[in-house]
């Protein structure tokens, strides 16, 4: 028998376990109670124009709790269930489907194979699902989310109180982000491997991105590099590719990407892996020619000293907000030192004259999403980091090609440095270091092209 590529092994070995996907479930429900339900959507199929879908991508959240990768699903968690806590309805097995798009998983295999405790048609949930549901207090959803699923949550809740004559049917729906939420902003051993994959693969594609950036090139040639790497690793990007040249930069979500890359200009990618649905997120800003000019060099330098700054306070106890006040503070100073800015740096800080050069935040959650779930305060005040959490941190500087408050030198030159920063128990682990971001390593790399 043939052993199967070494990247599938890889790919497998890092796999979430069952097991885990199980514990979360268990986890949600002591949360919740055994007098409440959670229901889970599957993400719809969605269509891109005429009789052609998107790439289908599972709901973050319905992967989390069983890592089940079909549409036309709904994971149904009853606490206390005697017959089974975690019921799936997904679609059952049919060759004339299966003809068309492929074998699809079925009921037998959502128990054996994704560990679910019962699992039923998904065409046979009307029938089923209220029955489930009737009895308990509450209902966890994400009510608002898809007006499909919410239409036929209501249309359960009114069959009950038909058919029961007002008997005991949910008196609550309550948001479900608010438990389920919490619990995915703590990575665990497994996911964490998954990102540190994701982040290997996103690196070696900027890498990739920085051998291929030639003047005269355009900005999709780079993005074309981006993507070979990520596909040829098994990933997908998890979001779609920022390259952007020149004045681009100063762009904060340029996706166009069409333009040529032009001599003396930098280029600015920010661009990540997916994993298994687990995301990374990296940007590097280089010069299409191999060398910063000076103002190039000098912005640069102010932007990775803020960075490095940033990243010094991702630690457990800090507050989130610490890297992003830090890195304020140093681009301020740079600024006002650079001539940008008038004045003192603390005033620019207190009358946030600096955002019109770094209008953002400097950094946000990552996991299953990109911007990922989790409340950035807690009870009004800045949520303090704990081990298992996982930043990006990406301070920048943007000067607009029109400002004509500052010299021409300046303009149009648009500078962002991202990692993924994963807090451990003792302090943090840069997830995203094989990309370089130090001017002279990477002036060093591009003279190797």
């Amino acid at each position: 028998m043939l052993e199967p590529p070494r990247f599938q092994q890889r790919h497998r070995a890092l796999n979430i376990s069952s097991e885990e996907y199980a514990r979360r479930r268990r986890q949600l429900m002591r949360m919740a109670g055994e007098d409440a339900v959670l229901l889970i959507a599957a993400a719809p199929e969605r269509v891109r124009n005429a009789d052609a879908n998107w790439p289908y991508r599972q709901d973050s959240d319905l992967h989390y709790l069983s890592g089940f990768p079909e549409p036309d699903a709904v994971l149904a968690l009853l606490p206390g269930r005697k017959h089974g806590e975690a019921v799936l309805f997904c679609r059952e097995r049919d060759e004339e489907h299966e003809r068309w798009h492929g074998e699809s998983i079925g009921t037998d295999r959502a128990v054996s194979e994704h560990g679910m405790d019962d699992a039923f048609p998904i065409d046979d949930i009307d029938d089923i699902l209220p029955g489930m549901i009737e009895g308990r207090a509450r209902v966890y959803c994400h009510f608002g989310r898809e007006p499909e699923f919410d239409a036929r949550l209501l249309s359960w809740m009114r069959r009950l109180r038909q058919l029961r004559g007002g008997g005991v049917v949910p008196k609550e729906f309550v948001a479900l982000g608010h438990l389920l939420h919490d619990l995915r902003l703590y990575k665990s051993r497994g996911e964490l491997k998954l990102m540190r994959d994701s982040a290997s693969i996103a690196a070696e594609a900027h890498r990739a991105a920085m051998q291929s950036a030639i003047a005269g090139r355009h900005e999709y040639e780079v993005e074309a590099e981006i993507l070979r790497v990520m596909r040829s690793r098994g990933a997908v990007p998890a979001f779609p590719p920022i390259v952007a040249g020149g004045a681009h930069a100063c762009v904060m979500h340029y996706t166009a990407n069409r333009a040529m890359l032009r001599d003396g200009e930098l280029l600015l990618v920010d661009a990540g892996a997916e994993v298994d649905c687990y995301a990374s997120d990296i940007t590097r800003t280089f010069p299409v020619n191999g060398r910063y000019s000076r103002e190039q060099r000098a912005l640069y330098e102010v932007v990775l000293a803020a960075q490095l700054a940033a990243i010094d306070e991702v630690l457990p106890g800090r507050a989130f907000s610490a890297a992003h006040e830090v890195a304020v503070q140093v681009i301020c100073e740079g600024l006002c030192a650079l001539g940008l800015i008038k004045g003192a740096a603390d005033d620019a800080v207190a009358d946030g004259s600096y955002k019109r050069f770094f209008p953002a935040k400097t950094g946000h959650w990552l996991g299953l999403d990109v911007h990922d779930v989790g409340d950035y305060r807690v009870d009004g005040e800045p949520r303090v980091l704990e081990p298992g959490m996982v930043v990006t941190v990406e301070p920048g500087i943007y000067v607009p090609p029109g400002d004509f408050t500052v010299a021409e030198r300046w303009r149009g030159i648009g500078i962002r440095i991202e990692d993924d920063i994963a807090v451990t128990k003792d302090g943090h682990d840069v997830l995203t270091d094989g990309v370089p971001k130090d001017a002279d390593e990477i002036e060093a790399l591009l003279a190797s092209r």
